[in-house]
């Protein structure tokens, strides 16, 4: 038998990071997908997903991931079942995900590339004059007599 997900779509809220007694990090979200079938007047249907990513993969989300991000996820199906405080046997369809991805660049989403915390060892390059590089490079090239049978491809 095969139970395996994959969905992509934006995170409707921000994600809850949780702690389990045992210390263990669960991360909670919604994903809204469009479906590949219309409504009833033609309008689009879009299905909302609970997902949970467990463990560093849980860590990951909270800490990357924010609402309107397009996310991958991929994993498989769970059922739950509880009793609510009124009462009320309640049954939860959810996805516990494997692994969850950025679908999109960091550009796309509308952030700075330096948003990451990550700062490079290596001097940024001086920006050059493209210009006058094509230039240099041609007068380098003006007094060679070569055929074009002589060029190797």
């Amino acid at each position: 038998m095969i139970n395996s997900v994959v969905i992509v779509g934006r995170l409707v809220a921000d994600p809850e990071l949780r702690k389990t007694n045992s210390g263990t990090s669960v991360a909670s979200f919604r994903i809204a997908c469009d479906d590949s079938r219309k409504g009833p007047n033609g309008e689009k249907v879009t299905v909302f997903m609970p997902v949970s990513a467990w463990g560093t993969q849980g860590d990951f989300v909270a800490k990357y991931f924010r609402k309107g991000n397009l996310i991958g996820v991929t994993g498989r199906l769970t059922q739950r079942s509880y009793v609510n405080k009124s009462n009320v046997n309640v049954t939860v369809t959810e996805i516990h995900a494997d692994r969850v991805d950025f679908v999109e660049s960091k550009n796309a989403r509308g952030e700075a590339a330096n948003d990451s915390g990550y700062a490079s060892d290596s001097p940024a390059p001086a920006p050059s004059n493209q210009a006058a590089e094509n230039e240099q490079d041609n007068s380098n090239t003006k007094g060679l007599d070569i055929s074009d049978d002589d060029l190797p491809f």
